[in-house]
C-alpha cells in the first residue's frame, strides 16, 4: 500500500492545542507517513504545547523576531514553507483555522501544487476586519483548500453560501479530543495560587483578553468592568486572569486591577494548565475564539468579551453569550450569572455544541477516503 503523506503545518499555541491530537492520530495509523512542521509564529507558547502532548515537529522554521507585523510573519513563512514543501513534496498539507502560518502555509502549498486540507474551516463573522485578521484568513483558505473539515453544520452552510461545496466533511472540532489529554481531577498547578483557591466555597472567574480589535477603550472598559465586579462581590469572588504577554495589554490589566486582593494576575499558563483551570472555575469571561469551544465542554458558561463571534452554535445553545465591550453590559451580564440564578444553571448544563472528541479520527478517515485508501465516507458529527 503505497502511504499518503501529510504534513501538518502549525505555528501558534491555539493551532498547536487542536492540531497535536490531529498530528498523533495520523502517526499512528499505517496508511499515513505524517509530518510536521512548526514555524514557531509563537515560540514559547508553542513549545509548551509540543512537550505537553510529546509531539516533535520533522521541521522548524522559528520564524518569530522582536516586534514582528502580520507583514514579516507571513513573508517569513511563505519563504520557510516553501522550502520545506519542495523538499518533502507532500500529497497533502494540512492547515489550521486562521491565523497567518495557515494563509501562508495554504499559499505556499497551492504554488506548489500541493493540496491543501483545511482543519477548522467556515467559521465566520462575515466582517473582515473582526476578528483582524483571523476573518480574512479563514476565509482565503477556504478558497485555496480542498478538504474542508468543519466543525458544525453550521460551518459547512457558511461554505456552501460562498460557493464551496465540495470536499466538506462535517467532525466536531478537535479541541475537544484534546481536552481528554490535559485534564485530569488529580491535577496539579505549577503556580501555587491555583492550588490555595477554593473552587467549591468561592466562584473562580477565570479571564482572558488580548485580542487587538479590543485595544483602546474596549480594553479599558472591560478592565473597568472586572475592578467592579471584584469590589462589588469581594467576598465570594475570585478572578484568575492569565495576563497575555501583550505590552498593551499588560499595561492596561495592570493599571486598573493592581492591588485588588481577589484579582490575580498571574503569567500566561500553558495549555493543561489552562484546561484543568477551567473544569475546576465557575465561570469564564474571554475574548479567546478557542475558549468559547472549550469551556462548553467542560460544563463552563462563557461571556464572549466581543461584539460578534465567529461561533454562534453555543450562542444558539445557550452556553455562551456575547457580553460585548461596554462597561454597562459586561457588568449586568456578569452580575446576573454570578448572582447564582437559574440562568447559570441553564447555561451550565448545556450540551457542548462542537464535538464528541472523534473529530480526528473522522478526519482522517476522511483523508483516507478522499486518497482512495477507504470504502466509505467518514460519519458526520451531530449526524
Amino acid at each position: 500500500m503505497n502511504k499518503i503523506k501529510v504534513m501538518t503545518v502549525f505555528g501558534t499555541r491555539p493551532e498547536a492545542i487542536k492540531m497535536a491530537p490531529l498530528a498523533l492520530e495520523l502517526s499512528r495509523r499505517p496508511e499515513f507517513d505524517a509530518l510536521c512542521c512548526v514555524t514557531a509564529q509563537h515560540r514559547e507558547m508553542l513549545d509548551s504545547v509540543l512537550d505537553i502532548f510529546q509531539l516533535r515537529p520533522d521541521f522548524d522554521l522559528d520564524v518569530m523576531e522582536p516586534r514582528q507585523t502580520l507583514s514579516t510573519i507571513t513573508a517569513k513563512c511563505l519563504l520557510g514553507l516553501e522550502k520545506v514543501f519542495k523538499q518533502v513534496r507532500p500529497d497533502l498539507v494540512l492547515v489550521h483555522g486562521d491565523t497567518s502560518t495557515t494563509f501562508a502555509g495554504a499559499l505556499a502549498a497551492f504554488y506548489q501544487q500541493i493540496a491543501v486540507g483545511h482543519v477548522e474551516a467556515g467559521l465566520r463573522t462575515w466582517d473582515r476586519y473582526s476578528p483582524f485578521p483571523e476573518e480574512m484568513n479563514r476565509s482565503m483558505v477556504g478558497r485555496l483548500a480542498e478538504l474542508h473539515f468543519c466543525p458544525t453544520a453550521a460551518n459547512r452552510r457558511n461554505l456552501e453560501a460562498e460557493g464551496i461545496t465540495k470536499g466538506l466533511f462535517v467532525t466536531g472540532n478537535t479541541v475537544i479530543d484534546a481536552l481528554r489529554t490535559t485534564v485530569r481531577k488529580d491535577y496539579t498547578f505549577s503556580q501555587d495560587i491555583l492550588n490555595r483557591l477554593d473552587y467549591e466555597k468561592k466562584d473562580v472567574i477565570l479571564v482572558t483578553c488580548h485580542r487587538r480589535e479590543n485595544y483602546g477603550q474596549p480594553m479599558e472598559d472591560i478592565m473597568s468592568a472586572l475592578a467592579f465586579l471584584a469590589g462589588t462581590y469581594d467576598k465570594f469572588l475570585e478572578i484568575v486572569y492569565p495576563v497575555h504577554l501583550s505590552p498593551v495589554v499588560q499595561e492596561c490589566a495592570h493599571r486598573h486591577l493592581d492591588g485588588i486582593p481577589n484579582v490575580h494576575l498571574i503569567p500566561p499558563l500553558d495549555v493543561e494548565e489552562m484546561h484543568n483551570l477551567m473544569a475546576r472555575c465557575y465561570l469564564v469571561m474571554t475574548d479567546s475564539g478557542g475558549l468559547q469551544e472549550e469551556a462548553p465542554a467542560l460544563g463552563k458558561p462563557v461571556l464572549v468579551l466581543r461584539r460578534e463571534t465567529e461561533r454562534p452554535e453555543a450562542v444558539a445553545a445557550g452556553t455562551v453569550k456575547l457580553a460585548g465591550v461596554g462597561y454597562d453590559e459586561i457588568v449586568d451580564m456578569a452580575s446576573g450569572l454570578i448572582s447564582g440564578s437559574g440562568e447559570y444553571d441553564k447555561m451550565a448544563h448545556t450540551v457542548n455544541p462542537y464535538g464528541d472528541g472523534r473529530a480526528c479520527a473522522r478526519i482522517a478517515d476522511a483523508i483516507a477516503w478522499h486518497f482512495g485508501l477507504r470504502d466509505t465516507p467518514p460519519d458526520e458529527f451531530g449526524g
